[in-house]
């Protein structure tokens, strides 16, 4: 126990523990699933250059910020605002990060499952003889049943509430140190593959030579949001994490090794898809299915096929998982020390209640997509509601907040670990986040609620 009577708090051994964490919160199904998709609806290498502008430009200083609080504070993400602000309503900034991340894991879980589905059918040779047509309804009669959706949802939480059972040290860092070199391992293999197939250079030319015309307002503003959805900024992940991270770390480095493990995975599963996209003659604007029709289509027709599916979707419940981890945390750490619960009674109610929640949104494909409200099923509104609004308006508050409230001092002492490193950026870094970020977000949220495009 400290003079404060507050626990000892568990934290990340090192930096290589804090690197896999952090990368593993980043790397999950948005930049395996949801980057190839979306630049392909906009036109590849265009919105390619754009997106790694606005990693480096807004996506690594937000990250920064939000490590910067958490290490600052040594709390979770509603505690350390109302540790650095007391008597504030700042800690409404973590509120929603964890009411943001509480949703996305009702909601990503049930995507999750999915991976699972789709990887014992890959052990299974369940795609064997099916065309494309029957490979979508296939997809969609899965989606919208009960039983086997649910079961594998209900996996893949008892999976992710296992590591956040047995702490940060024992469980967080021992697993993501494991599965992160697995799932890079995994994507190289199947980059590998991919770009011995005939016509694979097309698909390279589509990621990397950028078309100028293609760029639009959306496509900008659709890059930004990647960009941060990519990252994980806005939900109390990485101020969580930061609060993990020991006082000689250095930060700025971290944050950015973090940014390009990222953004390297997003690039490499461009690499891993597109190549097979034009191979085999596929539109690559498919959107939403590309994961689960296109590419079972494509390695039933490729030579080693039944291999390659089974590495493809290991490396995406991986991907998942690591993913799932990190938001869980967030609830957990809050749970745990706002509410003076033992971890494990943390874990067990958390899990417990977004796998609760999460039945409605599984379900919202099948017994439950009739029953909408304002035209939205459940998980409808929980991906709206957090990915358009919780996430954007918890990133502009916190650049607000380190940019405008925590002063310059508290920052820089984050940053050179109290003057020990030197901090030449520091100075860009405060314009970034006082001005430039905070203008951007805001303009990402306007673009997602539809008032401008």
């Amino acid at each position: 126990m400290t003079n404060n009577d507050v626990p000892v708090r568990d934290s990340f051994s090192g930096k290589v523990g804090v690197i896999a964490a952090a990368a593993g919160s980043a790397v999950g199904l948005g930049n395996i699933w949801r980057f190839p998709y979306v630049a392909g609806e906009n036109g590849g290498g265009a919105f390619l250059l754009i997106y790694l502008g606005f990693i480096f430009a807004i996506g690594f200083p937000v990250m920064l910020a939000e490590l910067t609080i958490g290490r600052r504070a040594q709390r979770n993400a509603l505690g350390s605002f109302k540790k650095l602000a007391p008597g504030k309503p700042w800690y409404l900034i973590g509120l929603m990060g964890i009411v943001a991340a509480f949703m996305i894991l009702a909601f990503y879980s049930t995507i999750a499952g999915w991976t699972l589905e789709y990887l014992v059918q890959a052990f299974t040779n369940g795609f064997s003889g099916q065309d494309a047509m029957q490979l979508k309804e296939s997809f969609e009669v899965f989606q919208s049943g009960s039983f086997r959706p649910l079961l594998w949802q209900l996996v893949f939480m008892f999976l992710t509430a296992f590591i956040i059972y047995r702490g940060v040290k024992r469980g967080i860092e021992k697993y993501t140190k494991i599965l992160m070199p697995v799932l890079v391992f995994l994507i190289i293999i199947i980059c590998i593959r991919s770009l011995t197939l005939d016509g694979a250079g097309e698909g390279l030319e589509f990621l990397f030579k950028p078309d100028f015309s293609k760029i639009t307002w959306p496509v900008i503003l659709d890059a930004l949001g990647q960009a941060a959805f990519s990252l994980s900024i806005g939900m109390g992940t990485l101020i969580t994490y930061g609060s993990y991270i020991k006082k000689d770390t250095n930060l700025p480095t971290t944050a950015l090794q973090v940014t390009v493990a990222d953004t390297s995975i997003a690039i490499l599963a461009g690499v891993m898809i597109f190549p097979a996209v034009f191979a085999f003659n596929i539109d690559p604007a498919e959107g939403f299915g590309l994961v689960f029709i296109v590419l079972p289509n494509i390695f039933e027709q490729m030579a080693g096929g039944y291999f390659f599916a089974i590495i493809f979707f290991t490396l995406l419940s991986i991907a998942a998982l690591t993913s799932t981890v990190s938001v869980l945390e967030v609830v957990v750490a809050y749970f745990s020390e706002e509410l003076n619960m033992s971890r494990r009674k943390a874990t067990i109610i958390a899990a417990s209640a977004i796998t609760l929640v999460g039945v409605f949104a599984t379900l919202s494909f099948g017994p439950l997509s009739d029953a909408l409200i304002l035209g939205k099923t459940v998980f409808g509104w929980f991906d709206y509601l957090s990915a358009n609004i919780l996430l954007p308006l918890g990133a502009i508050f916190i650049v607000l907040f380190v940019g405008w409230y925590l002063g310059k001092k508290a920052v820089a002492d984050e940053i050179t670990n109290q003057g020990e490193l030197k901090g030449r950026l520091l100075n860009v870094f405060l314009v970034i986040v006082k001005f430039i970020a905070p203008i951007a977000i805001t303009l990402v949220f306007i673009y997602g609620l539809g008032l401008i495009g």
